[in-house]
């Protein structure tokens, strides 16, 4: 998609636009999501890879990082990297990604002084790099249902912790929703309701009816469902 057909320019006016906001992706790798207690994994890929898909409608900038990936936490998740094809992850020691030299300035690169910010943990990979860019004068939004953490008391203290400091808590829905903000703006309209259909449950169960019931269109056509082949899954 073109830069032509993401649409006019949206007034800011302390809003996420397009324009405005780099997205990061923190440690969504399978040991961390291993650890997460205080809400259904399941959901959290759900989340994560809808606000991904978003980012390439939008056509943001993105900052994907991982931590200790061969010793301890193992390659960011492959739906994750299936959005981002050919965009390597920014491997750290850090769990704290606001002291790795390159993701701050793989951040910087963007210009952009808003970050869309979501990873494992909450209390320690999205906190502390909360805390620090907004010390280093950033604006920064945590997508919630796109964290998680070892319980809900650890992952509740560290959302009060970030907004104490300045973060703004949204969601991966509202988030897709604030940079789309008109629904006359039909060059991402079609992309994002195939995200709402294909990963926001109810409402997209609902846009479906719609379509269908009340404006007599067809029924979305999703990709055919191929069964693996057993040889080609062990080549």
């Amino acid at each position: 998609m073109s830069q032509n057909n993401v649409g006019p320019k949206r007034s800011e006016k302390g809003l996420l636009t397009p324009d405005n906001c780099v997205v990061a992706f923190i440690d969504h790798q399978p040991q961390m999501l291993f650890g997460v207690s205080n809400i259904d994994r399941q959901s959290i890929i759900n989340s994560v890879i809808a606000l991904a898909k978003a980012t390439r409608v939008f056509e943001l900038p993105v900052v994907l990082s991982t931590v200790e990936t061969k010793s301890f936490s193992g390659n960011m998740w492959p739906q994750l990297r299936a959005v981002f094809p050919g965009q390597e992850p920014i491997e750290r020691s850090s769990m704290n990604s606001w002291d790795d030299k390159n993701f701050v300035a793989a951040i910087e690169k963007t210009g952009r002084k808003k970050i869309v910010l979501s990873g494992l943990w909450t209390e320690t990979c999205v906190a502390l790099p909360t805390v620090q860019a907004i010390q280093d004068g950033y604006e920064v939004y945590v997508v919630e249902d796109c964290c998680g953490d070892v319980s809900q008391l650890a992952h509740d203290n560290a959302m009060k912790r970030v907004i104490q400091a300045g973060a703004k808590p949204v969601t991966a829905l509202s988030t897709m929703l604030e940079w789309q903000r008109d629904w006359s703006l039909t060059g991402t309209y079609d992309a994002v309701m195939d995200i709402v259909k294909t990963h926001f449950g109810a409402y997209g169960v609902g846009v479906e009816y719609a379509y269908t019931m009340v404006h007599g269109l067809p029924a979305t056509k999703f990709a055919e469902y191929a069964v693996p082949l057993a040889a080609a899954a062990h080549k």
